[in-house]
Formats: structure tokens, sequence, C-alpha cells
């Protein structure tokens, strides 16, 4: 009987934690992000993923993007995928211009912290229009769980990524100075 139990635990724990790749996208949208916004649930599993991709136990295409706060002026953080094209690196909004670390980069003039396992301190410099789309394909084909906030297929056509580009915010990184391990603080 407690190995039917464990069964059902198991499955359960893979089906929430693959739903991005098996729901459908509006479904998955309204359960977890409605409005686009990110809702109790969602906070709590990137507060977790941050803590996780910070430390460097999470896959190393997350990290943990740490922003001050515009109005605050605490520090924030959020875990994200890192999109790599061509040698450089760059960071997506899968929630669009009004995600909270995109309105924190713009007001800090791109200064921020990023963690996974080591610490850096970057530069975000926003990605013209007409560079995006090949940067949101490689992203939406390394960050699975982004896909359902786009209404496009990863391995579309760049056509189709052009049509969405102006609607997504993209930032390459810049490295301004790698300070080593997890313990140092910027």
């Amino acid at each position: 009987m407690l190995a039917f139990f464990i069964v059902i635990i198991v499955v359960g724990l893979v089906a929430f934690f693959t739903m991005s790749w098996w729901m459908p996208h509006s479904w998955y949208r309204a359960l977890l992000y409605p409005g686009r916004r990110p809702n109790v649930l969602s906070r709590k599993l990137n507060s977790a993923g941050a803590w996780a991709s910070s430390i460097g136990i999470a896959p190393s295409l997350m990290v943990t993007l740490e922003t001050k706060g515009r109005r605050t002026g605490r520090i924030l953080r959020v875990p994200l995928v890192v999109a790599e094209l061509q040698g450089d690196r760059y960071l997506v909004s899968m929630l669009g211009e009004n995600a909270d670390w995109v309105r924190n980069v713009r007001a800090s003039n791109g200064e921020a912290v990023m963690r996974h396992g080591i610490v850096e301190r970057v530069r975000l410099q926003e990605v013209g229009v007409s560079e995006r789309p090949p940067i949101l394909r490689a992203y939406l084909k390394r960050a699975p769980g982004a896909r359902p906030h786009f209404d496009i297929a990863f391995n579309a056509a760049l056509e189709e990524f052009t049509r969405i580009a102006p609607r997504v915010p993209v930032f390459r990184v810049v490295l301004v100075t790698r300070l080593g391990s997890q313990n140092e603080n910027p």
C-alpha cells in the first residue's frame, strides 16, 4: 500500500513539473500566470528556483538575476534561463515588458548581479528589435518552461519570431566583474 502512494506522489510531481510540456498553453498561463503576473504558487516556485540556481545546483542554463527594486531599493531575485548565441549570453523576459525585473533593470541603467555558484556583476544592454528573432529562437529551444508564454513553436521559422520580437524584451549580458564564489557579495 505504501508503494502505491509513493508511485502516486512521484507521478504527481512529474506531471506537475512537466506540465509546461503537455498542458495547453492557455491553461498553463491561466493556472500559474493569470494576467501575465505570477500567482502565489508561481512566486514560491520562483523563489525556490532562484535559491537553487544561485548556489549552483540548478541546471547550468539557469541563473538568479538580482536587481535593485526601482521603488523599494531592496534586492529582488528571479530565476532566469540564459540564452546563448554566437558566444554571447542573453536574458529574455517571458512575461514581456511588464515583468518587474525588466523594469528594475531599465531603472538601474542595466546594473545587475547574476549568480550560479559564482557571482558576476553584469551590465544588461537591451537588444534592438531587429536583432531579437534568432535570440528568441535560441531561448525557446533552451527554455521549455517559457514556451507556454509564447504563441509560437520553438522551431518556427525566423519570420515568426520577427512578429513577436517587439513584445519581448531581450538583454545582452556584459560581464563587468566576476567575484568568484557564492560567499562573496557584490
